[in-house]
């Protein structure tokens, strides 16, 4: 992906965000070779505390708000709305966004890792691009708090955001009697919570 595509693709973050006061990463240009298979979930505590899915794919984050965050349970379905897409480097963003600014609030990297694409369809290897645009994405998530199969089902639309639900499948690392949002609140990378980053803040 060329400078101008990435800029392209991250139009609507940039324009919802200004550099001078607030932390958040701009983007840096894409590198040749660059682009991983990796994922964060960060707690974001907003006007109203949600968990933020995203996924690297094609030099930048695709980004869901997932307001309950994520299930180990199959039986659970969680609302998942598409947002705009971020930069890469905001996988390792955690910090304090100010008040007045798009998204303020505390920020923290609850969990992060890598990830495989499963998506297929007649035995051949969807495309994350197009699994994204065609409404569904599976992939396995391997990371510190969440292992294992997750679905991605894009249900319809409120308003311009899409809206898509979250699902664990049913494979050996889903476990019904897990509930790692209420048991393990704590950035994996600082181990602070939300609670803690707005008291230093």
């Amino acid at each position: 992906m060329s400078a101008q595509g990435e800029n392209e693709a991250l139009r609507r973050y940039h324009s919802r965000r200004r550099p001078a006061r607030t932390p958040e990463p701009m983007g840096a240009p894409p590198r040749p070779g660059g682009g991983r298979s990796r994922f964060v979930i960060q707690k974001h505590a907003a006007s109203s505390l949600h968990y933020d899915f995203r996924l690297e794919t094609d030099e930048v984050l695709v980004s869901w708000a997932v307001p309950k965050g994520p299930s180990t349970d199959p039986g659970e379905k969680r609302l998942a709305m598409r947002t705009e897409d971020h930069p890469v480097e905001y996988l390792d963003f955690e910090g304090v966004i100010p008040s007045g600014e798009y998204g303020a609030g505390q920020v923290i990297v609850w969990d992060t890792g890598g990830y495989r694409n499963l998506t297929h369809r007649a035995d051949e290897e969807i495309p994350m691009s197009a699994g994204l645009s065609q409404g569904h994405l599976t992939v396995w998530l391997e990371g510190e708090k969440l292992t294992g199969g997750y679905a991605l089902t894009r249900t319809g639309r409120s308003g311009e955001k899409e809206r898509w639900i979250l699902v664990k499948m049913r494979d050996d690392r889903a476990d019904p009697r897990r509930d790692p949002v209420a048991t393990e609140p704590a950035s994996v990378r600082t181990g602070r919570t939300v609670e803690q980053l707005a008291d230093e803040g």
